[in-house]
């Protein structure tokens, strides 16, 4: 049984980082895995982690050791998706270990067929918030996920996480400030998945936004606080998007690495169906959080709308829990677009709807099947958008009034990714930027290669698992 780091111990220790007195660092320890570290450094967009690292510590501070049981945070619907990746790996790799899991945002359905399957449980209570895991975004949002009872919620999850670290639990946290914060504050030793963050951001494009500047000062996209919190000596693995940001973190005395990227684990590229032979192809991905799925949607279909073709084209909407397709139809009715069981029968979908040359084709759950059939994406999506064009398709965004899918977040992920997707303004301009990438056939292929390279290849969720087991666990 581990012993129990008071609250005034933490504060102690949180003073310490703060002005770098008390710790003597040592050296780190080489990670041991086969996947060709350099390869997958040089990818520009992968995940990576931090070599384990020796303090010199009071015996009272210390997490016992040989510890075979692992808690993991993580805060959003692209959080949970890496975290079951690398869970799954780590399940793979060594079947004894207790995984359990502890959703902070929203109820963590990414992990429900690994808890049917028995090998993983979850804890504590979770809850779909009025924001969507966004009230960052938004003073209003913030002031409603207050009222729905973020503070009891949060509170709830602290003891909960807590209770799990005394009974000798080691936590990995995947995401940003909030999981790294609470896996701290537990006083166990712990691991970090830096999910969201990449210097990419302010590096690439013009530059001149007051972040850009901020961020520059800095040298790197974390902030100090988060500094602070990745080098306490029990965060024995920090792991971040790219090589880029890991050098930044290292030169602010964060061990950082990049082994390889979980978004990327899981995808394949497929042969499409004969129906789809001689149509073009666009995968439209709207979001996975009603209500502003439903509106992104929406202004996804006036921008197909407003399309001039000449020949059969077809559009895989590809749906995950939220929104409904019920949600949806009344917008393609209303377009004049009418339900059709014939060719519903010659393709795998749910649902299908056309209207002269233009046919919808509707699925939930088949993200992962259809998304390498595509020639073009539209999207208003986050971590889809990112593993689409990590396939080598490009992609338009149309960003709306968020929370989740905002003009800024859009700007973000195109300069995140090199171009590979590009922001639209209007339903309008999306509309002509597609009309001209459909022909430019040369340009599709450039934009897919850059998103191939900032995306990077698979296999990080292993190399992730392998670390775990060697340094964490």
């Amino acid at each position: 049984m581990p012993k129990r780091i008071r609250k005034r111990d933490l504060i102690i220790e949180f003073l310490q980082l703060m002005t770098g007195i008390g710790f003597k660092r040592g050296k780190k320890a080489a990670p041991r895995f086969e996947l060709g570290i350099k390869d997958l450094q040089s990818s520009a967009l992968p995940l990576g982690h931090a070599a384990s690292r020796e303090f010199e510590s009071p015996p009272a501070d210390r997490i016992s050791e040989g510890t075979h049981s692992l808690l993991i945070l993580c805060n959003g619907h692209g959080e949970d998706q890496i975290a079951v990746r690398v869970l799954e790996a780590l399940h793979k790799q060594n079947p004894s270990i207790s995984l359990n899991v502890l959703p902070l945002v929203g109820e963590g359905k990414a992990f429900e067929n690994a808890i049917s399957e028995g090998w993983l449980r979850r804890i504590g209570p979770s809850a779909c918030l009025p924001s969507g895991g966004f009230s960052n975004q938004s003073f209003f949002d913030f002031l409603s996920d207050i009222a729905f009872g973020l503070i009891q919620i949060t509170w709830s999850q602290w003891q909960c996480l807590r209770e799990a670290v005394n009974g000798g639990q080691q936590v990995l946290a995947v995401g940003d400030l909030l999981p790294l914060f609470f896996a701290w504050s537990s006083g166990a030793n712990y691991g970090f998945i830096g999910t969201p963050k990449s210097d990419y951001t302010w590096r690439s494009g013009p530059g001149r936004a007051i972040s850009d500047y901020y961020h520059r000062f800095k040298g790197t996209e974390w902030d100090p606080w988060e500094w602070i919190l990745m080098r306490s000596f029990r965060c024995k693995i920090v792991a971040v998007r790219d090589e880029l940001t890991a050098r930044a973190l290292r030169r602010n005395g964060v061990e950082a690495m990049a082994p390889g990227n979980p978004m990327m684990d899981g995808l394949q590229i497929t042969n499409f169906p004969s129906f789809l032979n001689n149509k073009r192809r666009l995968i439209l991905l709207c979001g996975s959080r009603s209500p502003e799925a439903v509106q992104n949607f929406e202004r996804l279909l006036d921008a197909i709308e407003e399309l001039y073709i000449d020949e059969p084209i077809a559009i895989l909407v590809a749906l995950s829990e939220q929104p409904k397709f019920e949600e949806l139809k009344v917008f393609l009715e209303s377009a004049g677009y009418r339900s059709s069981h014939k060719d519903r029968q010659q393709i795998d979908c749910d649902y299908f709807y056309s209207k002269g040359l233009k046919q919808f084709i509707f699925g939930t759950g088949r993200f992962a099947k259809w998304v390498s059939w595509a020639e073009v994406g539209l999207t208003t999506a986050g971590t889809a958008t990112e593993q689409l064009v990590g396939l080598g398709t490009p992609a338009l965004s149309l960003p709306g009034n968020g929370p989740q899918f905002g003009y800024g977040f859009a700007k973000r992920q195109s300069r995140l990714l090199g171009g590979a997707v590009i922001s639209c303004r209007s339903p309008l301009l999306m509309a002509e930027r597609l009309q001209f990438l459909l022909k430019e056939k040369p340009l599709r292929r450039r934009m897919g290669q850059i998103g191939i390279h900032r995306m990077g290849p698979s296999g990080g969720s292993e190399a992730l698992a392998s670390l775990l087991l060697e340094c964490l666990l």
